[in-house]
């Protein structure tokens, strides 16, 4: 699947202060940046939590922060699948400064879950076919 790019502005609600991002504030951007790739694929965030009765919670994650980032920057994100299991997606997050150094990296995996019993379910050929 061709990677997703987005852009993320650093705010004031992001930083401590030191004026840098605090490292759980990452966290948040990912979660959001995860929300964007969903609605760009064709699969709303939404419609998979309201409209499908399933969720996508992180079962795990990796981060590695290589650079600061500071209040007012606007971060280049990119999104990319590295696999796709039954139940779930491994995903891969970069997020790099305006001069394209890499601030942050992230692994994360996701996984396709019913929300009445918690538990994992295989990802639809539908949404399957969506991500490549």
């Amino acid at each position: 699947m061709t990677p997703y790019h987005s852009h993320i502005q650093v705010r004031f609600a992001h930083c401590d202060l030191a004026g840098i991002v605090f490292y759980p504030r990452y966290i948040e951007m990912f979660n959001n940046l995860v929300e964007d790739w969903c609605h760009a694929t064709g699969v709303p965030y939404a419609e998979i939590h309201e409209g499908r009765g399933t969720g996508l919670p992180v079962v795990h994650l990796e981060v590695d922060f290589a650079a600061p980032s500071r209040m007012g920057e606007i971060l280049s994100a990119t999104l990319s699948v590295r696999a796709v299991g039954a139940t779930s997606l491994t995903l891969e997050i970069v997020l790099q400064g305006p001069d394209g150094a890499e601030r942050v990296r992230a692994q994360m995996v996701v996984v396709l879950v019913d929300m009445e019993s918690k538990l994992p379910i295989p990802i639809p050929d539908a949404v399957r076919a969506k991500l490549g």
